[in-house]
């Protein structure tokens, strides 16, 4: 099932012959794809998509439509070729789930430029924004993908191909009824772990409580991934954020303690997952 509509760039291995009604990088139009597991494990619920605010001014649509096509791609069926999409071979690649609007990802980058950075996030201006820095500051190693980060990693990635996946700052959800929807679950900890090399790393941050309780009580459901605690001095990847995105600064404001969680990739193979589309 092919649902990109992003442009069919020769540039972008990853992209599709574009619908001439949606602009480029848009969203398919319906009910977003999820995957159905039958693994026994929990996973997260979607929502409908929804944004109050989405709208671009004019000079980050001209820089969207000219840079898309190289730098990004929409949640599809289709595995990414993540050596021809950076023009390179053997580089080191992270994945970060719910990038926001990319100002840690961006300040990251160019300590990390020896590694491939994917930025995975829904909301639209998120995503312009870090172009422009992208953009604005040469920054070769970032790419953006559109789209749910369980879905993405679910269709667009190859067992053990990653490095590294960073999920800074998700959504608390934190109404009981919607626990449901909270990307921390044994699920998607066990989708994550496949989706990593032997040693790679799973870095998480909260500063909401209560979800840094509910995360600390999954930290050994995974036997894929072994728990190093925070801090890890001896962690192969940058851990460090370098900046204090809006957010987390509003979270330091109310007195809020961040809590970050590292895991590490064990050796043991990962037994095929089974799942369907809904």
């Amino acid at each position: 099932m092919n649902i990109s509509d992003t442009s069919n760039s020769p540039e972008n291995p990853n992209s599709h012959p574009e619908n001439s009604e949606q602009p480029v990088g848009s969203l398919p139009f319906g009910r977003p794809l999820q995957s159905e597991f039958n693994d026994g494990l929990d996973y997260p619920r979607l929502g409908s998509v929804s944004f109050r605010r989405g709208t671009l001014t004019e000079n980050q649509e001209k820089m969207w439509e000219e840079n898309w096509p190289r730098i990004g791609t929409v949640l599809s069926d289709e595995l990414i070729d993540i050596d021809q999409w950076f023009g390179r071979t053997g580089a080191k690649t992270i994945l970060e789930i719910g990038s926001g609007t990319g100002t840690s990802t961006a300040a990251m980058a160019p300590l990390e430029a020896d590694t491939n950075i994917i930025a995975c996030e829904l909301y639209k201006p998120g995503l312009a924004k870090l172009m422009g820095a992208a953009v604005r500051e040469n920054l070769d190693n970032i790419r953006m993908i559109r789209g749910d980060g369980v879905e993405v990693l679910n269709r667009m990635f190859r067992p053990a191909s990653l490095d590294g996946v960073r999920i800074y700052f998700p959504d608390p959800w934190p109404k009981a009824r919607h626990h449901k929807r909270r990307i921390i679950q044994s699920g998607v900890l066990h989708l994550i772990a496949t989706r990593l090399k032997p040693g790679g790393v799973l870095h998480v941050a909260t500063d909401h409580a209560d979800y840094a309780e509910w995360i600390a009580e999954l930290v050994n459901v995974e036997p894929l991934l072994e728990f190093r605690g925070w801090p890890w001095p001896e962690c192969p990847q940058l851990t460090h954020r370098q900046v204090i995105t809006k957010f987390e600064g509003k979270g330091l404001k109310k007195d809020h303690v961040i809590t970050e969680f590292l895991w590490q990739r064990t050796d043991q193979p990962a037994a095929e997952t089974e799942h369907t589309d809904v």
